[in-house]
């Protein structure tokens, strides 16, 4: 399996999840957690290859978390959490063992002090 991350700043404008679904095989990447979605409910949407689990951003269209599963490694999914808008995790069944992966969005040095709150 390859993991990556990534930044997508929003997929709130039309046509920009499949845009980024298509980015995705270029890398060879099987799951891919995503920052700053910007989409204020929860779900799952097919995208492509991909099958992308979102949620917890809020009505705001600010922050939100997510991960594109490849769709081979759809049947190994358990389950997904959005602890909240810049936590979330996905357990996967693993041969020998369960794989837990977590995805965090963290705010840059850039931003103000009481900006980077966590939770």
């Amino acid at each position: 399996m390859r993991f990556g991350a990534c930044n997508v700043s929003s997929l709130q404008r039309s046509g920009f999840l499949l845009a980024a679904a298509r980015e995705l095989p270029k890398y060879n990447l099987d799951l891919v957690g995503v920052k700053e979605v910007r989409w204020d409910k929860w779900g799952t949407v097919r995208a492509g290859d991909y099958n992308f689990y979102y949620g917890k951003g809020d009505e705001n269209h600010q922050l939100g978390t997510g991960i594109f599963v490849h769709h081979t490694l759809v049947s190994a999914v358990m389950g997904v959490q959005f602890v909240s808008n810049r936590v979330s995790y996905m357990v996967l069944r693993g041969r020998w063992c369960n794989i837990i992966v977590l995805n965090v969005h963290s705010p840059s040095k850039e931003k103000r002090d009481d900006k980077r709150q966590f939770l």
